[in-house]
C-alpha cells in the first residue's frame, strides 16, 4: 500500500483509508462485531493505516468498535474521529461549544481507548459558536496532548480559512466523487494553496459507483439511502449513464467501476486520501486494488469531458441534513 501525505501537516496516512461507519450505522441493521473486527484486521493486514469514526456513528458504538479492534496495534495506525453533533431526542442536533468539544474529546479518547486523537474534525459546523472560538478549543487540546491534528467536515471556504489562521488545519472532509465534483469549484483550490490534505467520503457515491444499484434497489428504514433523493427510483435510472461510462472504462482497463471510481479520485490530486466504507472482505480487496488502477493524462482528460456532459439527478442530502453544510 502506498502513503500519501494530507497536505503540509507531515501526516502520513494510506492512500486509501477504511470509513467506518456502516459497520455499525447508516446502511441497514449492524453486522456482527466481530466479524467487523476482522475486518479492520484485514485491512490493517493489507497495509490500511488509516481509520475514519465519530463520535455520532451510533451514536458512540462505532468509536467503541474502532478502538477495540485498533488497541493492539497502538501507535501503527491513525484514527480520525468527530465531535459537534449530538443526539437529543432521537434527531441530530449541531453543537460546538467549547464544554461540549471538551466533554466529546474525553468521551472519544475513553472509548477509542487512546491518550490522544490523531486527527479530529468538527463535524458539522456550528452558525452559533464563531469558527475561532472552535479553532482555539482545539488548539488548546493539541496542546494539552490530547489531540494530534485538526480538521474541519463539510466546511465552507470562508470557514476554513478563518479556522485555519486560528491554528492549521491538517484536513478537510467533504463528500466528493465522479457523481459528485462541486469541491472542484472553491475547495479544492482553497485547499492547495493553504497546504490541507483533502479526505473524501462517499467516494464511491454511497455505492452507486459500483454499479450494483439500480431503479429496482430497495433499501430499508435504516438505511441512509432511503431518506436520500438521489436514490429514488427515478433518479437512480436517471443517473445510470454515468454507471455506462465507468463500465466503458473499467471494461478497457480490466478493472471494476468501482476501482475506476476510486483511482479517478486519486488521480485528481496527490494529496486526497479517500475513504471508502464496507463491511465486506472482497469489497474491501476490490477497493484497494484501486491504487493499481492508473488513469493516463488522456483518459483523465476524456473522462473530465465526458463528466461535464452528464447531470446527475437529485440531491445527496435530503433537506434537514443540506442546510448543514458549506457553511
Amino acid at each position: 500500500m502506498q502513503k500519501r501525505s494530507l497536505g503540509k501537516s507531515g501526516l502520513e496516512v494510506s492512500s486509501i483509508g477504511l470509513g467506518c461507519m456502516g459497520m455499525s450505522h447508516g446502511y441497514g441493521p449492524a453486522p456482527d462485531k466481530k466479524e467487523m473486527i476482522s475486518l479492520i484486521h484485514a485491512a490493517i493486514d493489507r497495509g490500511v493505516n488509516f481509520f475514519d469514526t465519530a463520535e455520532v456513528y451510533g451514536p458512540y458504538v462505532n468509536e467503541e468498535l474502532v478502538g477495540e479492534s485498533l488497541a493492539p496495534f497502538k501507535g501503527d495506525v491513525v484514527i480520525a474521529t468527530k465531535f459537534g453533533i449530538k443526539i437529543v431526542d432521537g434527531k441530530q442536533v449541531v453543537e460546538s461549544k467549547p464544554e461540549q468539544i471538551r466533554q466529546s474529546v474525553e468521551g472519544s479518547l475513553k472509548r477509542l481507548n487512546v491518550e490522544a486523537i490523531d486527527l479530529y474534525y468538527q463535524h458539522r459546523v456550528d452558525p452559533d459558536v464563531p469558527i475561532e472560538e472552535v479553532a482555539g478549543t482545539v488548539k488548546d487540546l493539541i496542546q494539552e496532548g490530547k489531540v494530534k491534528h485538526w480538521g474541519l467536515s463539510e466546511a465552507g471556504v470562508k470557514t476554513i480559512r478563518r479556522a485555519h489562521l486560528v491554528h492549521p488545519l491538517t484536513a478537510i472532509q467533504s463528500e466528493y466523487s465522479m457523481m459528485w465534483r462541486s469541491p472542484e469549484e472553491e475547495l479544492l483550490p482553497t485547499l492547495q494553496e493553504l497546504g490541507i490534505g483533502f479526505v473524501p467520503f462517499s467516494p464511491l457515491g454511497k455505492g452507486f459507483l459500483t454499479g450494483k444499484i439500480d431503479k429496482n434497489a430497495t433499501f430499508g428504514n435504516s438505511d441512509f439511502r432511503s431518506i436520500v433523493p438521489r436514490f429514488t427510483p427515478e433518479n437512480l435510472e436517471a443517473n445510470q449513464v454515468l454507471i455506462d461510462l465507468i463500465n466503458k472504462i473499467a471494461a478497457g482497463k480490466n478493472a471494476t467501476p468501482a476501482q475506476i471510481s476510486l483511482a479517478w479520485v486519486l488521480a485528481q490530486k496527490s494529496w486526497i486520501v479517500p475513504i471508502p466504507g464496507t463491511r465486506k472482505l472482497d469489497r474491501l480487496e476490490e477497493n484497494l486494488g484501486a491504487v493499481e488502477v492508473e488513469l493516463t493524462t488522456q483518459e483523465l482528460s476524456d473522462l473530465k469531458e465526458a463528466l461535464s456532459k452528464i447531470e446527475i439527478s437529485g440531491d445527496r442530502y435530503p433537506s434537514e441534513y443540506a442546510n448543514r453544510v458549506g457553511k
